[in-house]
């Protein structure tokens, strides 16, 4: 089965950024649509930004626009979430998930998933 990797969270002040890398070892990644939701404790498990396979539709939740950035590089089979200007409400697990078509930016939409990276933004 389609197992991705995330990788790249961690722990960062307000206003810092982090850029997460979402990789399947063993598939080619650009024939999935590839999202990345996020889940805080307490929370349902949200979008936060979806890309087409190739790479033309992007899709970002309202709380992130202006902020994150959805790329993918073919040339490395990777797929990354660049994050900026990270508040503390931004704190939660990071998972990417990968799907064969690109609908809605929803969980359910999304059959393959990654074990998610930690991103923790506080002073």
């Amino acid at each position: 089965q389609l197992q991705l990797v995330e990788s790249g969270g961690g722990l960062v002040q307000p206003g810092g950024s982090l850029r997460l890398s979402c990789a399947a070892p063993g598939f080619t990644l650009d024939y999935f649509a590839i999202g990345w939701f996020r889940q805080a404790p307490g929370k349902e498990r949200e979008g936060v930004s979806c890309v087409s396979n190739s790479g033309g539709s992007t899709k970002y939740a309202d709380s992130v626009k202006g902020r994150f950035t959805i790329s993918r590089d073919d040339a490395k089979n990777t797929v990354f979430l660049q994050m900026n200007s990270l508040q503390p409400e931004d704190t939660a697990v990071y998972f990417c998930a990968a799907a064969l078509g690109f609908r809605l930016c929803v969980p359910s939409e999304y059959p393959y998933w990654g074990q998610g990276t930690q991103v923790t933004v506080s002073s």
